[in-house]
């Protein structure tokens, strides 16, 4: 066995030196020679170059790859022997291979399960899971490997950790040297300073809950990081591992069972907040996108209603609500000046309504359009379920992330917002305005960073009164509201006509069920398309506010202060900042760099609609009657009237 595996030590360390001299180079000019060093290598190009010890790889990398490493320090002196003089290396003592399987056949299912289908049948190969990591914990010192002499015979041998048995080392019956004549000896004696140690860490990742259908519950396994691994990912981030599964015993407690728990032992583990590759969007999508604005380039609202329509087309109308989620979806552009402040991009929806409205409708849609996204109700949640758990495991003391943690980079819808504890919404103030969360649990202080859009939605306290303040009706607290963008209110009241229309369209939905064409996007919108959409404005504008814009901003916010007596919890200067956030939302879903007096007023008009009681605008009324109008680019003029006068 020892034979065979030097027979692919040398084949390994030519792939290396072919593909990989730069990354050699560049460990070896680096100063300190005790630390890990990781090289990183792309499965499908060894797949190419030498198959066979690809597929040792995949099925022995128990085996195969401490053998790698070796051959990665051969090629490793290899290459620091032919580096120049002047640029003399130095001769490091530990580099790992680090093996990335993206593009390469190992991204089947076989191979790449979800965590809640890990089996026995999976272990001993090459595997990879892709996960949120929920707990990261305190890095330990580990020990790798320590040396015994044989008292008989006097020759030396390491013995080393099974994970197995919690890293326990347990010594060999007999003396296990290879010799012509086995010497049989059963006392072993310590080797003075021959004790390995590497860093440890041991994290925990559970299967996103995306990809999961209702009533399965996600299931997570515990990950070992070592080395040059330790310390790369915390709580909230989303991660892709390959390792190697392997098992240990749990911990012994009185009158328990005891099982063998599933672990992986990682070699190599990767990011992918930035990537968030489950969205791509073809140049064939982008021109659809820039085709469709051309068509509607004399009637521009007339193009943005025909997106609107397609967000929750279950639900009849609701033009001012549909208008308002899809700005919070989109949001602005994060703004971060020179002392370091940031002012965040992120938009906050709130729904007040009576039942029946179709709330919790938009808060299931929102959830599907956005691509990291937690639902949660206020009954259902506490405050260390809304943000960090502090939790006991073996005699020590970590932190579980919650549901604002997950959802950082995404969306987290709150239903029945009301029906949660007073101190459990005061721990929301802080991810909302700062965007962290601030920890103090067991010793532990920390900040977690919740970049989320916060979507409420919640019943009035008893019967609606349009005279009486928001705080009031909702006994939702002044900071908290102040700290919405929108707050709109849907009240059900009895209008005959507005009931016939909604009558006739929801039989009519039942009668038929109309096909239609994804290729024409003038028409209809299907969901993917419409997450592309969103996806694409977010990442590739940066809208820019001209001078006509500050102006009518700046102007209805002074407007609102002097009038505003009768809800001052709203009109604070985070108003201000909201509407320059929901302009900047609205010059992208526009499909545009720059926000434009249109942009300033469509976001007055959404703040005023959550106002209630308005300073300019009477003509609004009610939200839940606002329905899509033909002519919407001649309404909007006729409203830029009203504004400026």
């Amino acid at each position: 066995m020892e034979k065979e595996k030097e027979n692919w030590e040398m084949p390994m360390a030519t792939f290396l030196i072919d593909h990989h001299s730069d990354q050699l180079r560049s460990i070896s000019s680096s100063p300190d020679p005790n630390l890990h060093f990781p090289l990183f290598i792309d499965y499908a190009e060894l797949m190419e170059d030498n198959p066979r010890i690809a597929r040792l790889l995949f099925a022995q990398p128990k085996t195969y790859l401490p053998v790698f490493d070796d051959a990665a320090l051969w090629a490793h002196k290899i290459v620091l022997r032919e580096m120049p003089d002047d640029k003399k290396g130095v001769e490091k003592k530990f580099i790992h291979v680090r093996i990335n399987i993206s593009g390469s056949p190992l991204e089947c299912p076989e191979t790449f399960p979800s965590i809640g289908r890990v089996r026995v049948h999976h272990r001993g190969i090459l595997l990879t899971l892709k996960g949120i990591v929920i707990r990261s914990g305190a890095i330990k010192m580990h020990e790798g490997e320590r040396k015994y002499i044989c008292q008989k015979c006097k020759n030396s041998f390491p013995v080393y950790p099974e994970v197995e048995a919690r890293n326990s080392i347990s010594l060999p019956s007999i003396c296990p040297i290879q010799q012509s004549k086995p010497c049989g000896g059963t006392k072993f004696q310590y080797e003075e300073n021959t004790i390995v140690c590497h860093d440890y860490q041991e994290i925990k990742i559970q299967e996103s809950t995306q990809v999961l259908g209702v009533g399965a519950i996600p299931r997570s396994i515990l990950v070992i990081l070592k080395d040059d691994l330790v310390d790369v990912v915390k709580a909230g981030d989303d991660v892709i591992v390959t390792g190697l599964l392997t098992a240990k015993w749990s911990p012994e407690l009185k009158d328990v069972r005891c099982d063998l728990d599933p672990v992986l032992i990682a070699n190599n583990i990767r990011r992918i907040n930035e990537l968030k590759s489950e969205i791509d969007i073809s140049d064939d999508m982008v021109k659809k996108f820039e085709q469709f604005w051309v068509h509607f380039k004399d009637s521009p609202l007339k193009g943005r209603n025909a997106i609107l329509r397609a967000i929750c087309p279950q639900v009849f109308g609701l033009f001012t609500v549909k208008l308002a989620v899809a700005l919070t979806l989109i949001g602005g552009v994060q703004h971060v000046d020179a002392s370091g402040t940031r002012v965040r991009g992120e938009s906050h929806l709130l729904l007040v309504g009576d039942p029946g409205t179709g709330k919790s409708q938009f808060l299931k849609f929102a959830a599907k359009l956005s691509n990291r996204s937690v639902i949660t109700t206020g009954l259902g949640s506490t405050s260390a379920g809304l943000t960090v758990t502090a939790v006991k495991d073996g005699g020590e003391w970590m932190l579980e992330a919650g549901a604002l943690v997950l959802a950082d980079g995404g969306l987290c819808c709150i239903d029945e917002f009301d029906s949660m504890r007073e101190h459990d919404r005061a721990t929301i103030h802080e991810a909302m305005e700062q965007q962290t969360i601030s920890v103090a649990k067991a010793g532990l202080v920390t900040t977690l960073s919740t970049r989320t859009t916060v979507f409420g939605a919640t019943n009035p306290k008893g019967q609606y009164d349009p005279d009486q303040p928001l705080s009031i009706n909702t006994t939702l607290s002044g900071p908290l509201l102040s700290r919405f963008d929108i707050v709109l209110v849907l009240l059900d009241t009895k209008n005959p006509d507005w009931d016939a229309v909604v009558s006739s369209h929801i039989l009519s939905e039942a009668e038929l069920d109309r096909t239609t064409n994804d290729e024409d996007l003038v028409n209809s919108w299907p969901l993917p398309t419409l997450k592309r959409y969103i996806h694409y404005v977010k990442e590739h504008f940066r809208p820019v506010l001209t001078r006509e814009a500050e102006i009518v901003i700046s102007s209805y916010y002074q407007l609102q202060r002097k009038s505003a007596t009768h809800n001052a919890a709203r009109t604070t200067v985070r108003m201000l900042e909201s509407l320059i956030r929901l302009a900047q939302a609205h010059a992208r879903l526009m499909f545009r760099n720059e926000v434009t007096r249109l942009d300033a007023i469509t976001a007055i008009l959404c703040i005023e609609s959550s106002m209630t009681t308005s300073a300019i605008v009477d003509c609004i009324g009610n939200a839940l009657h606002s329905n899509f109008t033909d002519n919407p680019d001649q309404e909007c003029i006729l409203a830029v009237f009203l504004c400026i006068n």
